[in-house]
């Protein structure tokens, strides 16, 4: 939307934490997936929304919904961990949400990592996980460092190509920060933009930049429709498509699950996912003290939102930070949505009989 429009943006109804968590296991539970998987999925989502990721989290909902009222996802199934050696674990998700297969795998590196100092977990026939901050964030809560990686859907193009081939797949990791400082997250995907929001503007009737996504002839598109039809553009060319293939590389090759633009996403109705993860967790400890790892990362954080600012830069943020501070904002003002999105979340309510979503007044 250009800065002349803005203003025409359509207006915000907010949501509290507890509403927007209570709204979405009620509606995971009617749809038949059990208590304990539903906590844990709406736990996640709500993070994304509170975090200001607004494309991975409730909205999410009736595109999960389809998917398993299309017999493409197991709302029953649970992931199962098989231990190859003491610090790697392979996990079969069986269909079930990817949400489950992460927890169980960040859950198990970390328990890998606190005896021997690093785990390591492969996950295969797994589905979207999410936002990517979430499971890193399981892992600074127990004090350890990790790496996120899973590859998804065909939308990009590989460098000099113009077909769909390669995920818009993120890249994450965490380093736990300076004792009551800001930890470190990063979470990105390798394309200009993460095709969430392209999904959300659609879904708000809003126009992308010209730079996010190429239309199906090639052309730029301010249209998220469109864009849609196209593919999404890599960020840096050709080294945004080389971290898209090494995605692929460690997520879908290495686990066994699908690969090379195989990977069905949550929108595509063509059949089962079959994505793969694959997440690492080291203990920081491992070559100092935690306390002095702690420190390091304190000078470091000093150095980085404390650097010469170029013209026209306010402040300088860690990766991260943003983030968090959208968390602490919103946790205060409630998770804003626009009315269509609210609507479509309380027709799903509508299908089964569950409570509509509570705005707060």
């Amino acid at each position: 939307m250009s800065t002349s429009e803005s203003h025409d943006q359509p207006p915000k109804l907010h949501v509290s934490q507890s509403s927007a968590l209570n709204f979405a296991q009620t509606l995971l539970e009617r749809n038949g997936v059990p208590p304990e998987n539903a906590q844990i999925i709406s736990k996640a989502l709500v993070l994304a929304d509170l975090r200001g990721v607004d494309t991975h989290g409730i909205n999410r909902l009736p595109s999960y919904i389809l998917r398993i009222r299309n017999n493409l996802l197991d709302p029953l199934a649970s992931p199962t961990l098989h231990q190859i050696t003491p610090v790697v674990a392979q996990i079969d998700g069986h269909n079930s949400f990817g949400f489950l297969s992460a927890h169980l795998g960040i859950h198990a590196g970390i328990s890998m990592a606190k005896e021997y100092g690093i785990g390591m977990v492969s996950v295969k026939h797994s589905n979207h996980f999410g936002m990517s901050a979430w499971i890193v964030q399981q892992a600074l809560d127990a004090q350890m460092m990790s790496l996120v990686f899973t590859n998804s859907s065909p939308a990009l193009p590989v460098w000099g190509g113009k077909e769909k081939l390669m995920g818009v797949s993120p890249i994450a990791c965490g380093a736990p920060g300076k004792e009551g400082g800001l930890d470190f997250i990063l979470d990105m995907a390798p394309s200009v933009a993460a095709r969430g929001k392209i999904y959300k503007a659609k879904r708000r009737g809003e126009k992308i930049p010209l730079d996010w996504a190429l239309d199906r002839e090639g052309e730029r598109t301010d249209d998220p429709a469109k864009a849609l039809e196209g593919v999404m553009l890599p960020m840096g060319g050709p080294k945004g498509s080389a971290l898209a293939v090494m995605m692929d590389v460690f997520s879908g090759v290495l686990s066994g699950s699908q690969f090379a633009g195989e990977v069905r996403g949550p929108y595509d109705e063509s059949g089962v996912a079959d994505v793969g993860h694959f997440l690492v967790v080291l203990r920081p400890d491992l070559f100092m003290d935690l306390g002095e790892f702690r420190e390091r990362m304190g000078v470091l954080y000093d150095k980085v939102v404390g650097c010469k600012k170029m013209k026209g830069v306010e402040r300088i943020y860690f990766p991260g930070e943003i983030e968090q501070v959208t968390h602490e904002e919103r946790l205060k003002t409630g998770i804003p949505f626009v009315e269509a999105e609210i609507e479509a979340l309380n027709r799903e309510a509508e299908l089964v009989g569950s409570k509509k979503i509570e705005v707060m007044s």
